[in-house]
């Protein structure tokens, strides 16, 4: 059914999970100071100070790794916790132990470790200095991937640069509801993933000429997309809709990584023409690569995927006359009343699209390896530790993922559910819950319990594990 060599994992994320918010010398990062900020940003008034305390606790998220018989686990570094100042000049050595041990413990209970680089938390010392809209962002994010390479790269082999770079850009800069907070519609969130490409395209060139040879490890930038299918498939406007959606989300950042080196021209000729028709004058509000720019084109080594739910799309129409991204795409998506919701409103179970996307994945991006490294079922409300409806969809999502694998020949190569914990779950604070174990907020202990879907996933895993022999994670 699946590969002898595939990896079964769950993700967790440092801001989300860690606490320990100055701890050891570690610097704030940008949601330190939007949570910190207040104004209702986050449901009630919630932060990451102590989240699941796993900088105190890791012994006790291993136990969780173990108990669910993970062969691989994707965490995130704090950039700031290594880096308080975001350079190299100044290496908190707390940070860089933590780490160590963190990778130490995995290797010694023979789990992989998978490591996102940047998942949402720049340092808010590089966010003075502006940040991701500031070109120089990339050679930064370059050098602190150099020091991640040299210093843990002997025992990591599968490395993400970028976590959903689509969400920091739209959430982050054009619709202000994650950190750093800034709306600035139609044209921050467009510079915001410019420079994210460049960032991870120069990290990726670095480890293919400096690190490669010698550890022998893999590298991408994790991207988020949901399926999305016309509401009307026999309406071509429905489908040219659909094809924008799937440009300006999915393509953004696939499209220059795996087609051509540059963005889809659905994307910018949508955006060229708005700014037309509203009379923007700056130029493209879509930034174009330089010669000076490294090549984008290529830079992945296998296709990161973080994938919810799924959509019906067709065209929107009114909008106004202010520029935003939501107008250049020109599209409404919506949901299929058959779909069943589960906790946040966005959520919508639809565990066959999962299928469709991985092949529509591998037939326009040239049948690339794939890591599910996201995809999970929410709560919320009262606490359901027997979570039957969370129990359904693993086990209809791996159905489908089979189905990719051994009857489309889709080149899957591991699954990572969100996420091991119930964490900090952004601007909804703890009011959601995603995680294969329960935690206690309430507790200073932040005591872990399993769900019965954790007890499945695991069964699932080990049913799986029984038939393979040593992981290899090339």
């Amino acid at each position: 059914m699946f590969p002898c060599d595939f990896a079964w994992g769950a993700g967790t994320a440092a801001y989300q999970i860690e606490g320990g918010w100055d701890a050891d010398s570690k610097g704030p990062s940008i949601w330190d100071t939007f949570c910190h900020g207040g104004g209702g940003r986050v449901f009630a008034e919630q932060t990451g100070d102590v989240a699941c305390n796993s900088y105190e606790l890791w012994e006790k998220d291993l136990q969780c790794i173990r108990q669910l018989g993970l062969t691989h686990y994707r965490l995130s570094f704090s950039w700031a916790r290594l880096l308080p100042g975001g350079n190299t000049q100044d290496v908190n050595p707390k940070g860089v132990q933590y780490y160590n041990k963190v990778i130490d413990d995995l290797v010694a209970c023979n789990v992989l470790p998978m490591v996102t680089l940047y998942h949402f938390d720049l340092p808010q010392a590089l966010q003075d200095q502006g940040g991701w809209q500031s070109p120089a962002i990339a050679n930064l994010f370059n050098s602190y991937a150099q020091f991640c390479f040299q210093t843990f790269g002997d025992r990591v082999k599968l490395w993400i640069t970028i976590n959903e770079p689509y969400v920091c850009a739209k959430l982050g800069y054009e619709l202000g509801i994650h950190a750093p907070g800034l709306d600035e519609p139609g044209v921050a969130a467009y510079l915001v993933g410019h420079n994210m490409l460049r960032a991870h395209a120069m990290a990726w060139h670095s480890y293919n000429s400096i690190y490669r040879s010698k550890q022998r490890g893999a590298v991408s930038l994790a991207i988020n997309s949901d399926w999305a299918e016309p509401c009307d498939p026999a309406n071509p406007e429905d489908v040219a809709a659909t094809e924008r959606y799937l440009a300006f989300t999915l393509g953004w950042f696939a499209w220059p990584v795996f087609v051509s080196g540059d963005y889809p021209q659905t994307m910018r000729a949508a955006i060229d023409v708005q700014s037309k028709r509203l009379g923007f004058s700056g130029g493209s509000r879509l930034p174009s690569f330089s010669k000076d720019d490294p090549t984008i084109l290529g830079t992945a080594d296998f296709f990161a995927l973080n994938h919810y739910t799924s959509r019906k799309v067709k065209p929107r129409g009114a909008f106004g006359q202010m520029l935003c991204m939501k107008r250049d795409q020109d599209t409404e998506d919506v949901l299929d009343p058959s779909w069943p919701v589960c906790g946040v409103s966005w959520l919508a179970v639809a565990p066959h699209g999962l299928r469709k996307l991985l092949k529509y994945i591998k037939e326009t991006f040239n049948n690339p390896p794939v890591y599910i490294t996201e995809s999970g079922f929410s709560q919320v409300g009262p606490v359901q530790i027997e979570d039957v409806e969370r129990c359904t969809f693993y086990q209809s999502t791996i159905l489908e993922l089979a189905k990719a694998v051994g009857e489309d020949g889709v080149n899957v190569r591991g699954y990572f559910a969100w996420s091991l914990l119930d964490n900090f779950e952004w601007a909804d604070g703890y009011s959601v819950r995603f995680g294969l174990f329960h935690v206690d907020f309430s507790e200073a202990e932040r005591t872990r319990t399993i769900y019965r879907s954790g007890r499945e996933y695991a069964q699932i895993i080990a049913k799986h594990k029984s038939r393979t022999g040593p992981v290899d994670s090339s």
